[in-house]
């Protein structure tokens, strides 16, 4: 499975002016069931951070019935539009599980038992891009590290 499209958006993103990225990754898990048909995920709403919901597992859980449990997830598409896509469509006796790989959605994210009493639980990673509060030291780094280039090899030819 490709995972191209999150890792450019979120792990080694570039500002233009040097600043970088910093990932961090929490176990994220929700329980859907009759009761608690759905759950949104939303980020805090701090300015620098951005928050990314990748959903690894959809499984039915304990008690589950013999009928069909379909999951769905609502989220922003390319062009800023909330839309609706079915996640998994579970069954207790033919597919009681099903590994999404890295399904990567960015916050506001919510996931919604569209039919069927559960439970189903949804787990993956609540994953926190921030800016690197230590861009600006690295970025000088780098200039340093440039500067320091040309002047190696003028110091060997000044040997020869």
């Amino acid at each position: 499975m490709s995972h191209s499209h999150g890792d450019s958006d979120c792990c080694s993103e570039d500002h233009g002016s040097g600043a970088r990225s910093r990932l961090e990754s929490y176990v994220f898990s929700c329980e859907l069931s009759s009761q608690v048909p759905f759950y949104t995920f939303q980020g805090d709403e701090d300015e620098d951070l951005e928050h990314f919901l990748e959903l690894r597992t959809v499984c039915l859980g304990k008690g589950a019935k013999e009928e069909c449990n379909v999951v769905e997830v609502t989220a922003m598409n390319h062009q800023g539009k909330t839309i609706s896509v079915p996640l998994a469509n579970l069954h207790i006796n033919s597919l009681p599980m099903v590994s999404l790989g890295e399904f990567e959605l960015k916050a506001p994210v919510t996931i919604r038992l569209k039919s069927g009493t559960g439970p189903v639980t949804v787990s993956g990673l609540h994953l926190i891009a921030t800016d690197d509060v230590d861009s600006d030291m690295s970025s000088e780094e780098e200039d340093l590290d440039e500067e320091i280039i040309p002047i190696k090899p003028a110091k060997k030819k000044q040997m020869l």
